[in-house]
């Protein structure tokens, strides 16, 4: 076992020795390790392969096969569905058709004549580079250590000098059929070379076996990253020096949460947005930093990085102790800066753009740099937007370690553009799957922990959402939580503690909302509770209860969501759990039948009062939803099944049959009904009611 500082070594002998023999499962296996590791590639970057000799279906001989990591796929998730498998010398043969460079992307399309497992993934542009070389086992990966050196003005002579000759280099072209050539070609100028270095991009490295090919991989990053170490701040300080210094954590964290909103709704002008934020030491020594200023115009160097962060970030000329409470002073403050930025944008497009480009795309930035606070994101969904910050951390790391050992240099705007517009990407982002119809939208369901609230949480993250789930109780609300991380990911949902009756728990959750997602777009007060009893039994301990939770918990957290869904500017909804029983009267009812009929008529004000805001508040009112239901606890249900003269395990059928349809009311039913009002088909609706009772003619709206 080597030692290593810079970088992880996770190969293990025992689990590698169990794949012997086969080595697609050893290039799966060095591919994973690789991959777990964000300073040896990150994200979705680079790719890997293996070279073997397979029988021929077809013909019964031995031929070669390269398996490589498919289009799109991630090297530490990469399983053998993800990998391509190609006939090599169809491969290579290609180069007899191949008609130059500005003839690149139809090679893409012959790459499916070489296709040797008729499963395989699509196979990416970067196919050919490792075909052209004739190693057993190649890595091409991006870590930040060498792309430094490979971004750096000087990179070409550092490398030769720092490795005495035995990583080749050449310089900087787009992926493609020319850059494989090129890479043999590297490699019979310079035989015996362990590895390649591609200016601005990244690193090629090899090996006989898969853990040669691992070891040699490790060693080149290991040895780039002490050569910057060692260089760190010895030319000049790092990053220029400081220039602005931090805000203590909480206040950076209350900063961020006020700001995230506000942000969210310039950067969703176009489609809704999803947002994350992070005070990395690493952000915020670069943010705070003096360089700031010349460095973040200049963009990303690596194709990966900018591809996921835009040409460059958008750097806030706010002070870190802004007051943030005046919105409105806020957003003037921040809508030139918008506007600047939507200019850059479009004058970086029209003036690269070919005849045959894509439309222009969304103009607001994906990545907001605060200084003194810390580093927003804001992408499609929240894996894209943290992905997106944690590329801007590796360009950040690039131009740290750069501008130790020489000056850091960007990728010129056209070829940048040529990049981020290339058809093939284009081609790309229109077989992605369809937004869903919440997708960019956040939810919060106050009693999500169970029941109803469960339900309606599920039914959006199912939908696209990513959801805020909260309980007043921390063991169901952790087995929830656990439960939609199992079916969404973990991406797609928070938790966090709420008693709706205390107002320093909703600020707290709708904080973690803002700091987690950048905002809130649906609001469903669904936390309740019921108690049954005539008017003599009721005590006043009872009615203050059901009026705190029903109607004073929907009250403060409408009351604290709406400055959020103001600052957004981007409309949202409130959806209202109600009840049957605000229009029905009934036995043994009086607390729980007017507190509902309280909350009906509070969410008709708030309709009336947030429209001009194009904030819809809708209501639904089920009846009888009894599983899963906390509802039923606490005597609910017998105090029901008494007033009604039935036995409690009668109460599922009674309340059927008591219905038009004579249909028994499912959380999915509330849920469902939930989502008809927010997605997508009402957005002109505010001010209903939708019952959801099976039919109960008594509690006709109209």
């Amino acid at each position: 076992m080597k030692t290593y500082k810079h970088v992880n070594y996770l190969w293990d002998d025992e689990k590698a020795q169990a794949l012997q023999g086969d080595e697609v499962a050893l290039l799966l296996y060095r591919s994973n390790i690789l991959g777990a590791d964000l300073r040896i590639t990150n994200y979705g970057g680079g790719n890997t392969s293996c070279k073997v000799w397979e029988k021929d279906p077809l013909t019964g001989e031995q031929v070669e096969v390269m398996w490589i990591k498919g289009s799109g796929g991630d090297i530490g998730t990469l399983k053998k569905s993800g990998l391509a498998a190609l006939y090599l010398k169809r491969l290579r043969n290609l180069e007899n058709v191949y008609r130059g460079l500005e003839h690149e992307d139809e090679m893409v399309e012959l790459f499916n004549h070489c296709i040797y497992d008729l499963a395989s993934k699509a196979p990416s542009i970067d196919t050919p580079l490792h075909g052209f070389l004739p190693f057993k086992h190649i890595d091409h990966l991006h870590p930040d250590a060498a792309i430094a050196i490979a971004a750096a003005k000087d990179g070409k002579k550092i490398t030769q000098e720092l490795f005495n000759g035995t990583i080749g280099w050449v310089d900087w072209q787009r992926p493609g059929f020319d850059l494989g050539l090129q890479l043999r070609a590297c490699l019979e100028e310079n035989p015996g070379i362990r590895g390649i270095m591609l200016g601005s991009h990244g690193l090629f490295t090899w090996g006989d076996t898969a853990y040669e090919c691992y070891i040699n991989s490790l060693d080149v990053i290991e040895a780039c990253a002490s050569y910057l170490e060692d260089n760190f701040g010895k030319k000049r300080p790092v990053f220029g020096g400081q220039k602005e210094t931090s805000l203590p954590q909480d206040e950076r964290a209350s900063q961020a949460a006020k700001l995230a909103p506000i942000l969210r709704g310039f950067c969703s002008s176009e489609r809704h947005m999803i947002g994350h934020f992070t005070d990395d030491e690493r952000v915020l020594e670069f943010i705070n930093s003096n360089d700031l200023e010349r460095l973040a115009p200049l963009g990303t160097s690596c194709p990966d990085h900018f591809l996921r962060t835009k040409i460059q970030p958008l750097v806030l000329n706010l002070d870190k102790s802004e007051n943030l409470d005046d919105v409105e002073g806020l957003k003037a403050k921040l809508s030139p800066l918008f506007e600047e930025y939507r200019g850059m944008y479009t004058q970086y497009y029209e003036s690269c753009k070919h005849d045959n480009s894509p439309a222009i795309r969304d103009k607001n930035p994906v990545i907001v740099l605060y200084p003194g606070v810390g580093m927003f994101s804001f992408a499609k969904d929240k894996q894209t937007a943290r992905v997106a910050a944690e590329f801007y951390i590796n360009a950040i790391n690039v131009m740290k370690g750069a501008e130790a050992v020489s000056e850091y240099t960007a990728l010129p705007r056209q070829e940048a553009f040529d990049i981020e517009y290339w058809l093939l990407e284009e081609a790309k982002l229109q077989r992605m799957p369809k937004p869903k119809a919440l997708s960019g939208k956040i939810a919060l369901v106050t009693g999500s922990g169970g029941g109803i609230g469960k339900a309606i949480a599920k039914k959006m993250a199912q939908e696209g959402a990513v959801v805020v789930l909260n309980d007043i109780n921390a063991e169901r609300l952790a087995e929830c939580e656990q439960e939609f991380v199992t079916h969404f990911g973990k991406d797609a949902v928070i938790s966090t503690l709420l008693d709706v009756t205390d107002e320093a728990q909703i600020r707290e959750a709708l904080k973690t909302a803002s700091l987690a997602f950048g905002g809130i777009d649906i609001v469903v007060n669904n936390a309740g509770l019921s108690i049954s009893k005539s008017i003599e039994d009721h005590t006043q301990k009872d009615w203050n209860l059901l009026y705190d939770v029903l109607v004073k918990g929907q009250f403060l957290v409408t009351q604290a969501v709406t400055p959020i869904l103001k600052g957004q500017h981007i409309g949202g909804d409130i959806l209202n759990i109600v009840s049957k029983n605000a229009l029905v009267s009934g036995p043994n009812n009086i607390g729980y039948g007017s507190a509902k009929a309280a909350q009906l008529h509070l969410s008709r004000l708030c309709a009336a009062e947030l429209g001009p805001f194009k904030v819809r508040v809708n209501v639904v009112n089920p009846d009888a939803v009894i599983s899963d239901s906390n509802i039923w606890a606490g005597g609910w249900a017998e105090g029901r099944a008494k007033a009604y003269g039935v036995t409690v395990e009668e109460l599922p059928a009674y309340y059927a049959k008591r219905t038009l349809l004579n249909e028994i009311i499912l959380p999915e039913d509330i849920a469902n009904a939930c989502f008809a009002f927010v997605g997508g088909l009402l957005h002109k609706s505010t001010g209903n009611v939708l019952n959801v009772d099976g039919g109960v003619a008594m509690a006709f709206v109209r």
